[in-house]
């Protein structure tokens, strides 16, 4: 091994390369203070390693993109957890950057000679938050698609360039393919390469200058304290790696990785929230309407960025302290305050809008279901929202809705109210006090039936009766037993039968009322003498749809005895 070493040491000088790397003074003595620079490097590389596994799979078009990530969170083997890294990640970097430069701003580290490495490290970070902003949109789910949506309308209001930039940045005059592709291609081509340009220039100035020692001792003291960066500055920095890649892959274990919400629909009304980075800005707006909101959109950012910029050259005094820096300090303190309590704030609030609760649970519930169909049956070609037809139950409701809903939904009716719930025993109840009401058989022809004149068990054992007609199974053996006898005894058999087979009674056979076989042969034929002969008013499906059409209906209709409003 010693032999290969020499060899490779001799072809490539790889042993100068290390010492070069590893051989630097730290003047003051090795600190976890200085640790933050290492970490945000190692989690840049987390992200771009990654990033490289994700892209393995990613399709950056608008009808794939949803579809290949529900593929990597539910599908690929630990999809779920690189993606969750590669996203916690994303948080990491923003916690991390932002730390890196309070103790920076903390220890002086940006005045002179060193203020060209702390311009670079505020660009570094506007990066950071880019990177952010464009790899929010590539899952092209509901959440990235309408808060990225409204992150680039806010650009298009800026005065002058702000629809050439807005367009720039989309790709067009509207959200579409290319926007993806274009976000994609910054996300991982130009931000990737301008940001390790600036790492390694950030690097270069910071060995050309060195660390900045903790303010308050001689340089004596400094010199006599100076320690190697290999081993003891190194040392600390693997632990502090090691402590946040623990904590990283904690989390991540813990939630199961980051979610996935529903495919993106433009068509849809949803509560776009940014994410927890963007939430001061996000609840600032709150408070501005009309062009104020403009103004404080736009100039919010260029204030921070302007403050972060001027730093070095207004705080131009040689002493590091922070006594001395107080007002400095006191205005960067008042921004991370601010910061927290918007963002603190922001969320709290939502917590307590019920209503958006709602929205959120709706909007999880839609999640849910789509991810469980990609699993289960795929993603048609036309991605995205087509995931919903692969519903068993979507032909049916299709149906339903072009053929049925007109009639039987809605103010405009022209037969009896058909929704969730029908044929239960509330909706048999209702029916039977109230046959000729407007739910019912009032919008027709066929309102003559009269209301059901029956108290206590008898009306229950009458509604039981024909509750059991549908076939369900829970029907009491007990109560039917004597409505069939209220049935034979009483008037109801003067109009109907409950037999199947006898036809042209002067009201429809009850026999298997609601049942699959019932309602199948029915939505075919309502005018068949089983049922309401001339006095039909429906039309016949038998020639319009096909059997397995008329199935479909049939099970569809059958099943909202069961199903909830």
């Amino acid at each position: 091994m010693s032999r290969v070493l020499d060899w490779l040491d001799d072809r490539t000088g790889y042993r100068a390369a290390i010492k070069v790397a590893l051989d630097e003074p730290v003047r003051g003595g090795a600190s976890y203070a200085y640790v933050f620079g290492s970490v945000l490097t190692f989690v840049f590389v987390l992200q771009a390693t990654t990033g490289v596994f994700l892209a393995m799979y990613y399709s950056p078009s608008s009808s794939d993109a949803w579809a290949s990530v529900a593929y990597i969170e539910d599908q690929v083997t630990a999809g779920w957890f690189i993606r969750g890294l590669h996203s916690y990640g994303a948080s990491a970097m923003v916690i991390l950057s932002g730390l890196h430069m309070l103790q920076t701003a903390t220890y002086g580290a940006y005045k002179k000679p060193r203020e060209m490495n702390w311009i670079i490290g505020v660009v570094m970070l506007a990066l950071i938050l880019a990177f952010a902003l464009t790899g929010y949109l590539l899952p092209w789910d509901q959440t990235g698609y309408w808060a990225t949506k409204v992150a680039t309308g806010i650009i298009g209001t800026s005065p002058a360039i702000g629809r050439p930039l807005q367009e720039l940045a989309q790709a067009g005059n509207q959200y579409g393919n290319l926007t993806i592709t274009r976000f994609f291609s910054i996300h991982v081509f130009i931000l990737p390469a301008s940001f390790i340009a600036l790492l390694v220039a950030h690097i270069a100035l910071f060995r050309r200058h060195g660390v900045t020692p903790r303010w308050g001792r001689s340089d004596e003291q400094l010199d006599r304290a100076t320690q190697p960066f290999w081993p003891d500055q190194l040392f600390k920095d693997m632990l502090a790696i090691a402590a946040v890649f623990a904590v990283m892959v904690g989390i991540n274990v813990y939630t199961h990785g980051v979610g996935l919400e529903a495919p993106a629909d433009p068509s849809s009304n949803f509560d776009a929230r940014p994410e927890w980075y963007f939430r001061p800005l996000f609840q600032l707006l709150k408070y501005f309407q009309g062009p104020m909101e403009m103004i404080v959109s736009l100039g919010a950012p260029i204030v921070v960025g302007g403050v972060l910029f001027a730093l070095p050259f207004l705080d131009r005094g040689a002493d590091r302290s922070p006594r001395a820096r107080m007002p400095y300090l006191g205005v960067l303190a008042a921004g991370v305050v601010l910061t927290g309590v918007l963002t603190v704030v922001s969320f709290r609030d939502d917590a307590n809008d019920e209503a958006l609760q709602e929205r959120l649970a709706a909007a999880e519930h839609d999640a849910e279901t789509a991810r469980s169909l990609a699993v289960e049956y795929g993603v048609p070609a036309e991605g995205g929202v087509a995931v919903y037809t692969m519903h068993p139950d979507y032909q049916a409701k299709k149906l339903w809705r072009d053929e049925c809903a007109g009639c039987h939904e809605g103010g405009d009716r022209r037969g009896p109210e058909i929704v969730a719930g029908y044929n239960s025993r509330e909706w048999i109840r209702d029916f039977l006090r109230d046959p000729s009401g407007d739910r019912f058989f009032g919008v027709t022809k066929i309102n003559k039936m009269k209301p059901v004149e029956l108290d206590g068990v008898d009306f229950d054992a009458a509604v039981e009766l024909v509750y059991a007609q549908t076939g369900a199974e829970d029907a009491d053996p007990a109560l039917v037993a004597a409505g069939e006898v209220l049935f034979d005894e009483g008037d109801c058999s003067d109009c109907h039968s409950r037999d199947w087979e006898t036809v042209d009674e002067l009201g429809p056979n009850l026999g298997r009322r609601g049942s699959v076989d019932m309602l199948a042969a029915f939505i075919a034929d309502p005018a068949h003498g089983r049922w309401f002969g001339d006095a039909n008013e429906m039309p016949p499906f038998a020639g319009k749809l096909t059997p397995d059409q008329i199935q479909t209906l049939a099970e569809y209709v059958a099943g909202l005895r069961t199903a909830s409003p």
